[in-house]
């Protein structure tokens, strides 16, 4: 009688045994794509101060490259292992406070400041280097932090000091990249298990230093307001020479003109000191409930960075109320299903850098467009994704890897056999349980 030979082909057990491929979240996916979307139609429709007669499409080509870059990055952090940013993220942060160094001493005049530099053509900007390194440190530090009782005092030492050596180097640029550092540090504090009491010691920190910055930045010559507008607009002074302008002084103006007086708004005359937020209500206004669509824009020529600082504006007047609350849900969706991973994560270093990145994109969003619809003061501060701005898209897209890396690789089961392996890769210092897990 014939046998049948019933032992499995050579490859079988082990095909059989191989753990399939993570895949990433497809939420955070999608946001990614749709942002994306609405970044090229929107900065081909803020464009038109920008726009040649021999190159129409030259400003859209600029950015398409720039996103398709960003879209590299993010497809290739998205394949790599979380841990990865442990490994680099003192080197990172260092060399982003030497880049800060550099810039706030030797860097670029724009708009009567130092914002940034050219490094093999590249124009850099370390404001957005700078908020991304503060973000991973403060993931960092706490992951090996971590107590029985929550988080020791000592990192919330640390994580203030990140924060105000990067808003030192961040001062002379206005206070917005500085407030914005704090309100992420305290956001990623809140969702890391800090006790109320500890938030005590990071807030006299912060006052503390805020006081001695305020007196350095208040303590300049005041200059006429030509001679501020020449600044802005060219960089150099009436003399002829390149300067920087008192960044006290400005603030102090726009704190005022925010805080108002009797006289309605539509009825202030347009000045040099107001044009960008009077032509933004402009468009805002023009765009109503369901807006004017993509190209119809009638204040795009005359808002001044309306592809950058002002670019929500111009979202606003194309798609209007309905199209300006849309994006806004989008960037809350983002930080939503952040949570949603962290949560589920069972080890505290992922839970905190993929919540860490999306508290940073959108706090930044939330800033860009209350500065716009003038519930903040005026500053600048670009839209993640969607302004125009090389350093920002790409930083972005960092954060975007990121958290597509954790969202693959990060254990977010009960699995047992799962979470002791994921502890068995890890360095002992990031053995720590995130105890915000949901059961």
């Amino acid at each position: 009688m014939a046998t049948t030979n019933s032992a499995a082909p050579a490859g079988a057990t082990e095909l059989r045994d191989r753990k399939p491929i993570p895949k990433a979240d497809k939420y955070i996916w999608a946001i990614y794509i749709l942002l994306l979307l609405v970044s090229v139609v929107e900065l081909y429709s803020a464009s038109s101060r920008e726009v040649q007669a021999t190159n129409v499409f030259g400003p859209l080509l600029r950015h398409g490259r720039l996103l398709l870059i960003g879209v590299a990055i993010t497809v290739g952090l998205s394949r790599v292992k979380y841990i990865w940013v442990y490994r680099c993220t003192l080197l990172f942060g260092a060399l982003a406070v030497v880049l800060g160094i550099y810039v706030l001493f030797k860097g670029d005049i724009i708009n009567g400041a130092r914002r940034s530099t050219t490094i093999l053509g590249i124009p850099l900007q370390p404001s957005e280097i700078l908020k991304l390194a503060v973000v991973l440190f403060i993931a960092y530090i706490m992951s090996i932090k971590q107590t029985r009782k929550g988080v020791d005092t000592s990192a919330v030492i640390w994580s203030a000091g990140a924060v105000l050596l990067c808003g030192g180097l961040l001062f002379t640029q206005g206070l917005t990249n500085t407030l914005l550092l704090m309100g992420i540090s305290f956001a990623m504090m809140l969702v890391g298990g800090v006790p109320w009491s500890k938030f005590g010691i990071m807030l006299l920190i912060y006052l503390a230093a805020g006081g001695c910055f305020y007196a350095i930045k208040h303590s300049g010559n005041k200059i006429s307001q030509a001679e501020e507008t020449t600044i802005l607009e060219t960089g150099r002074d009436a003399s002829g020479n390149v300067t920087t302008l008192d960044r006290g002084n400005l603030q102090k103006g726009r704190i005022a003109n925010w805080l108002g007086d009797s006289v309605p708004k539509y009825m202030k005359p347009i000045t040099s000191a107001n044009r960008q937020e009077m032509y933004s209500y402009m468009a805002q206004a023009h765009g109503g409930i369901h807006g004017v669509l993509p190209g119809n824009s009638r204040e795009t020529s005359r808002l001044p960075l309306a592809f950058s600082d002002y670019i929500f504006a111009i979202v606003v007047e194309d798609w209007g109320f309905i199209g300006g609350m849309g994006l806004l849900i989008l960037y809350l969706a983002l930080l939503g299903r952040a949570g949603n991973i962290a949560a589920h994560c069972s080890r505290a270093f992922p839970a905190l850098l993929v919540l860490g990145m999306a508290i940073m994109i959108v706090l930044q969003a939330l800033f860009h467009m209350a500065i716009v619809t003038g519930v903040f003061p005026v500053s600048g501060q670009p839209l993640p994704l969607i302004s125009k701005g090389g350093s920002s898209i790409i930083v972005t897209s960092i954060a975007f890897g990121i958290m597509l890396s954790v969202s693959r690789y990060a254990v977010q089961s009960n699995n047992s056999r799962e979470i002791n392996a994921e502890k068995l890769e890890l360095p002992d210092e990031l053995a720590a349980e995130n105890r915000g897990k949901l059961i």
